[in-house]
């Protein structure tokens, strides 16, 4: 396979599925556009065989198949689209590819329905499997300092992508639990005095206080997270800001209507987040 179709591929893969990254990365100069594509489109891959339908010994030996291949890029199989244009990648960009082992580590949790007791064990979760995205995507973008980012623009990737995953999470709770997974903090449950064998069924009594508590949580880490934009080219800033930006917005929506959670998958749409991507390319973020 030519590389252009290889790269062609992940692009296809990343605006038919990024619902949300794609008005984000199409902000992007070509190459890194097309850096990023593959990117996710890995992500993607990953993410299908923790979600899939295999069952769960098949999903966890798939998940360490793809991580067998992240440790050795060298010779991609000829007929793998995104494992070829990854290997590209990898010669081109300074991407810590290791993340993608992390993302990986917190799909293995989902198939062994791993729950969480406290907010730092969520946050490690969140780690693995978003800001390993951040860190991944900074790889591409680079900084105004030049191509290798420094330990503190990770540490604000990261943090972005913990953001992105608490509201992903709270979006989520209805469908998350009608597949027999529940992510928020047990201690937090307690807290607001929400049963968990409940959760996504019924309005309990404390359940927008609840969605209020993790919000506030998920503002927080977003603050912090935007602080990375600085550093960062215009165009990878816009690119990263429209894509935060697009998930800030749904984050308010969530909190002015906890309610809405429980009776589907919230979202903005199409021309809502085509303004937070034009506002993200003229400089103006959140």
């Amino acid at each position: 396979m030519e590389l252009t179709d290889a790269y062609t591929e992940c692009e296809r893969i990343t605006w038919s599925q990024a619902r949300n990254f794609a008005y984000g990365i199409r902000l992007l100069p070509p190459a890194k556009r097309r850096g990023l594509a593959v990117i996710y489109a890995f992500a993607r891959r990953i993410d299908d065989i923790g979600d899939g339908t295999l069952p769960p010994q098949e999903k966890i030996a798939a998940l360490e198949q793809a991580r067998h291949q992240i440790l050795d890029l060298t010779e991609p199989p000829a007929d793998d689209p995104v494992l070829i244009a990854l290997a590209d990648v990898e010669r081109n960009f300074p991407v810590p590819m290791a993340a993608f082992g992390e993302l990986i580590d917190g799909c293995v949790a989902d198939v062994r329905g791993t729950t969480y007791e406290t907010f730092d064990d969520l946050h490690y979760y969140c780690r693995c499997v978003a800001g390993s995205i951040g860190r991944l995507s900074l790889g591409i973008f680079g900084t105004r300092q030049g191509p290798n980012p420094t330990a503190r623009a990770a540490e604000l990737a990261d943090s972005l992508g913990v953001a992105l995953q608490l509201t992903n999470i709270l979006r989520d709770i209805r469908e998350d639990r009608q597949n027999g997974r529940v992510y928020l903090p047990a201690e937090d449950l307690a807290k607001f005095d929400c049963d968990p064998d409940r959760l996504g069924q019924s309005m309990q009594p404390g359940f927008a206080r609840l969605v209020e508590f993790e919000a506030e949580r998920a503002r927080d880490w977003y603050a912090t997270g935007w602080k990375l934009l600085p550093v960062l080219d215009r165009r990878s800033a816009a690119c990263t800001g429209a894509m935060a930006g697009i998930y800030r917005r749904l984050l308010e929506r969530i909190a002015a209507e906890p309610a809405a959670v429980l009776r589907g998958r919230m979202s903005l749409s199409g021309r809502e987040k085509a303004t937070v991507a034009v506002k993200a390319l003229s400089g103006r973020f959140g």
